[in-house]
């Protein structure tokens, strides 16, 4: 990994973090580099010496010919082949730009494969984002203790040039979805046998930023249902997202169809596993990472170029069902486009004093959406047990890099879980509007009844 570690001059500073220093913020010189050698969003405008990463022109803001948002989004590289194919047999030549839980699965599974195609860096946000990225980032800065931020006041990157792991991940925490956002999201467990059952579910989130009445702390609020199949359905979460959760711990609750109570939920965090996910899934996987960073030390490795799924538009396709997509040990890797792009790398190693199934964790997060790409997971005796891997493409109808889906792999147990698809369900609806009553416990209840 080392070898291709860039070793900017951003870099100098991040172990003097620890404890969360004045440095998170930039000075006026610093945030002039956006827009100029850098993006809007921090990440590096040039492409790479070989060329196989362009220069980023803009992103993809304009829909293709024939997108409308009730058939899905239109493919603006369906014409594309696959330069090369990443196998078992050919994998040691592209190590370096594969990680740990790739390398594993290639290993472990002969039919698992990586198309490699053209890089296309579409990512984008709307022009008023960017305004806010450039004034905000020279005020916001890192809590005492480097778990929340101080002076945050909604902008998607808060720290464009991070300095610290920290900093990198709260960009992936606070990255634009737009106001909110409305999803039915199936999550699927896939047995060693390739059996699976979708669980189907309607999510909806705010950023608290959007709405005209915030309460103090506030990141987002969100709300999730399920509606099938039978024996789970009518299972109701509340999450009440603070900023900060050292001063305030994340505030979730539940409703139980079979009590018909909604109950304070303490348990929705941290290793908890979601209650779908056969234990599959803890609860800060979802969305790849979510929730309190306090339990880790994060260390800034660098910036890498790698193999990432990136605009993966064939797997969002809705002339899909969903047993085109899901066989046995892995996805349909057909679907699944790979392009090189540049990702910064971060370490959390679990703190001696906290508990967590995961020791360690070793995040990708593309330098030019923030979100996370890929994360390889290791257990407490400190060997890789799962892998997960983001399915992103640029929507380009509202100016956001939202996963597709995402996919985590067992590599002990020989089983996967996926989460997020919509192929055979309705669009998901973005820009919401909504209001704090619409997100408290009392509407929990009447959801519930």
């Amino acid at each position: 990994m080392n070898r291709n570690l860039l070793s900017a001059a951003v870099l100098g500073a991040i172990f003097s973090l620890a404890s969360g220093s004045a440095l998170a913020k930039l000075d006026a010189a610093e945030a002039a580099r956006l827009g100029q050698d850098l993006t809007p969003t921090g990440g590096l405008k040039a492409g790479n010496a070989s060329g196989t990463i362009p220069a980023w022109t803009g992103g993809l803001t304009q829909p293709p010919a024939g997108y409308s948002a009730d058939t899905g989004y239109v493919d603006p590289f369906a014409s594309e082949k696959p330069l090369y194919t990443v196998t078992a047999a050919n994998m040691k030549q592209y190590a370096d730009q594969l990680t740990v839980g790739h390398q594993a699965l290639l290993a472990k599974f002969p039919s698992y494969k990586m198309d490699v195609y053209p890089s296309h860096r579409t990512a984008a946000l709307p022009k008023e984002e960017y305004a806010k990225i450039a004034k905000e980032s020279t005020q916001v800065d890192l809590a005492p203790g480097g778990n929340g931020m101080l002076n945050y006041q909604g902008t998607s990157v808060p720290f464009p040039i991070p300095k610290s792991g920290i900093e990198a991940i709260y960009n992936h925490l606070v990255r634009y979805r737009t106001s909110g956002y409305q999803t039915t999201p199936v999550e699927m467990v896939v047995q060693a046998n390739g059996s699976f059952t979708p669980v189907r579910r309607e999510a909806k989130q705010m950023m608290a930023s959007a709405m005209g009445n915030p309460e103090p702390n506030r990141l987002f609020y969100y709300t999730d249902k399920v509606v099938s199949p039978e024996s789970v359905a009518g299972i109701q979460t509340l999450v009440h997202e603070p900023i900060d959760q050292v001063t305030e711990p994340r505030l979730a609750w539940q409703y139980n169809p079979g009590q018909r109570r909604v109950l304070r939920a303490p348990q929705v965090s941290f290793d908890t596993p979601v209650e779908t996910s056969a234990g599959l899934r803890t609860m800060d996987m979802v969305d790849i990472f979510n929730g309190s960073t306090i339990k880790y030390d994060w260390k800034l490795l660098g910036k890498k170029e790698m193999l990432v799924p990136y605009n993966t538009y064939k797997l969002a396709s809705r002339d899909l069902k969903y047993k085109d997509i899901i066989q046995t040990s892995h996805l349909n890797q057909d679907l699944v486009r790979y392009e090189p792009h540049r990702v910064w790398v971060v370490e959390a190693t679990l703190k001696p004093s906290e508990r967590h199934i995961y020791a360690k964790r070793v995040f990708y997060i593309d330098e030019d959406s923030w979100g996370i790409l890929a994360v390889d997971l290791y257990d407490g005796r400190g060997e890789l047990w799962r892998l997960q891997e983001a399915h992103a493409l640029q929507r380009y109808d509202v100016g956001s890099a939202f996963y597709v889906s995402d996919v985590s792999y067992d590599l002990q147990a020989r089983r996967y879980i996926t989460y997020g698809l919509m192929n055979e369900e309705k669009p998901a609806r973005f820009g919401l509007k909504a209001e704090l009553k619409d997100f408290n416990p009392a509407a929990l209840r009447r959801s519930g009844r």
